[in-house]
């Protein structure tokens, strides 16, 4: 059994592959085989987040698991039907965090029965371009009008801080 995945890759003009893949396969396989349908190496860092249905970004799923008792989940030993399990569930992946490429990643269609050699690209619309797009990046401002930046009596006794 396959799945199909649709992938666009979050620029101004539309890129989008349809990607034919076995559903066991892990995401650090998907990670490879997204880079390289938009023309990348697949050799830079990248991360998959989970997401709500309204893309709403949640729980890191990094390349490499880096915890201490490496029990974290990472693309190594997750499989896209762990996290991919109905029509309509999605993924942000984002490859080269230098660059910042963002894809928003969408199961469309599930058990497709195929005789092709897989992974396959079903649909493939648009370039990638040659930059990714510039990114900005919003903190919420927590602290009204910065209070306690303006409180020095914060900082008056160093052992008052628990490190």
């Amino acid at each position: 059994m396959a799945y199909k995945i649709r992938v666009i890759l979050d620029v101004e003009e539309d890129v989008i592959r349809d990607i034919i893949v076995p559903k066991t396969i892990t995401l650090d396989e998907l990670h490879r085989i997204i880079a390289q349908s938009f023309g990348f190496k697949g050799l830079e860092m990248a991360s998959f987040y989970k997401t709500t249905h309204e893309w709403e970004q949640g729980e890191e799923i990094p390349l490499c698991n880096m915890s201490d008792d490496e029990t974290a989940i990472s693309m190594e030993t997750c499989t896209i039907n762990q996290v991919l399990k109905s029509k309509g569930d999605k993924l942000i992946y984002l490859y080269d965090f230098f660059a910042m490429w963002t894809f928003f990643v969408e199961l469309s269609e599930v058990d497709i029965q195929t005789t092709q050699k897989l992974p396959a690209i079903a649909f493939s619309f648009g370039n990638t371009p040659d930059e990714a797009p510039a990114k900005t990046f919003t903190a919420e401002d927590n602290l009204e009008d910065n209070d306690f930046l303006d409180d020095e009596s914060h900082f008056e006794n160093i052992d008052d801080f628990d490190f």
